[in-house]
This record gives C-alpha cells, sequence and structure tokens, in this order.
C-alpha cells in the first residue's frame, strides 16, 4: 500500500484528502506544518505540499526533498496559480502542480498518476513470493505466509525497491516512524524471523542479502543464487 504524506495547514483540506486518498486504498500520513513533514517525509511514497505553510514553506520542503537525494513524487497545492510561480516550483523538481480551489477527485488523479510515473506498485512477483500491497497478503509459492505487521511493512518496503540497499537507520524511520527504538539492533531481529518465514539463509540469500557494514537489499529474481 503506497503510503501518501499530504502536508497542509487547513484542517478542511487535510480532512477531505484523506478521505478521497484512503478510501482509494492509500495510507494517509498528514502534517499540518513544514516541521512535522519534516519527519514524515522518509516513510512517504508521494508528498502532496501546500505552497503557503507557516514556518518552512511547501517549496522550501520541496527544495529539501531533491538537495537530499530522496527520490520522492512531489504535486504542489497552491493558490498561486501564475505562470511564473507554477515554472519556479517546476524548476525546484515538484512534479505536478494542483491550483486552489480544487476538485479533490482531480488531486487523486495526479497522485495516481504519478504513483505509476514513479513505479509504486501493488501486486509485486519476485520468484515464488508474491504480495498485494492492498489486501497486505504474502504467498510463497502459493502458501500464505503469516505475517506480524512489522514483519509485512519490511518486506512491502524491501520488496518496493529491488536492489536498494537500505541501512539500519532508514529502516527505522520507514517502517517504525517515530516510535523507533533506539537501537537498529531491532531491525536485524525483525529481519532474522522474517528470514526463516520465507526460508531465506542468510549465507545463500534467495531474497533478503545483508550487505555488511551498511544493511540490507531485496534481491532481484534473476539475482537467486548467483552468489552462493
Amino acid at each position: 500500500m503506497a503510503r501518501v504524506l499530504i502536508v497542509d495547514d487547513d484542517p478542511a483540506i487535510l480532512e477531505i484528502l484523506h478521505a478521497y486518498l484512503s478510501g482509494a486504498g492509500y495510507q494517509v500520513l498528514q502534517a499540518s506544518d513544514g516541521h512535522q513533514a519534516r519527519e514524515l517525509l522518509p516513510r512517504a511514497d508521494l508528498a502532496v505540499l501546500d505552497w503557503m505553510l507557516p514556518g518552512v514553506s511547501g517549496l522550501d520542503l520541496a527544495r529539501e526533498v531533491r538537495a537530499s537525494g530522496l527520490d520522492l513524487p512531489l504535486l504542489m497545492l497552491t493558490a498561486r496559480g501564475e505562470e511564473e510561480d507554477k515554472l519556479r516550483s517546476l524548476d525546484l523538481g515538484v512534479d505536478d502542480y494542483v491550483v486552489k480551489p480544487f476538485s479533490p477527485r482531480e488531486v487523486l488523479a495526479r497522485v495516481r498518476a504519478l504513483l505509476r510515473r514513479a513505479g509504486v506498485r501493488h501486486e509485486i512477483r519476485s520468484g515464488e513470493l508474491e504480495l498485494n500491497l492492498r489486501t497486505r497478503r504474502a504467498t510463497l509459492g502459493g502458501q500464505a505466509l503469516e505475517l506480524s505487521k512489522l514483519e509485512y511493512d519490511l518486506l512491502g518496503t524491501f520488496a518496493q525497491h529491488p536492489g536498494l540497499v537500505w541501512t539500519r537507520e532508514r529502516l527505522l524511520e520507514r517502517v517504525w516512524g517515530h516510535d523507533f527504538p533506539t537501537t537498529a539492533r531491532v531491525v536485524d531481529v525483525h529481519v532474522t524471523a522474517l528470514r526463516r518465514k520465507l526460508g531465506d539463509n542468510a549465507d545463500a540469500p534467495h531474497f533478503i542479502e545483508t550487505v555488511r557494514g551498511v544493511g540490507y537489499r531485496f534481491m532481484e529474481a534473476e539475482e537467486e543464487g548467483e552468489d552462493g
């Protein structure tokens, strides 16, 4: 399930966009200012930003996201409809732009289009492993996997980004969020449990590979067994 972060200081806008996006099957995160948004951005698959936020503006957030190298689709909401403002936001790396007042259906359509373009999928297959991100169902060789919420979130995070190396700290931000423990060791514990349920061997992995001194990565299906 793709995570969409909505950042707006208008409670009415937060409420209506939350209703439309969650109703469409997305997991919705919310922030009412730029400082809250900074904490949630690493957990999102897409961010909807209001240009005129108190403190840190949506434009400032867009600039920070692009400077950090975070590959995150950005949709800007603003009452500023002048072409120069639109070009300014696009120059800073914003992917799309919606002028207020807007139809929530239009925002939903733009979100769907951006996520499709970014390659966020709802069904993932890797060898005999299949995940449905909408229903949170995972099967291996046609047999359902009994996963805890954290194990499924970990597996979904890995599987959506095959080949990407995740540090333990980044996994804590992405999966555990604000309530993550102070030690990264908890990531190793949950990865070990997940590997056991996947029938994975740390020395000859089929799915989750340890990148020594860094973290973990989900192996592409064609990579299986290459490093055995």
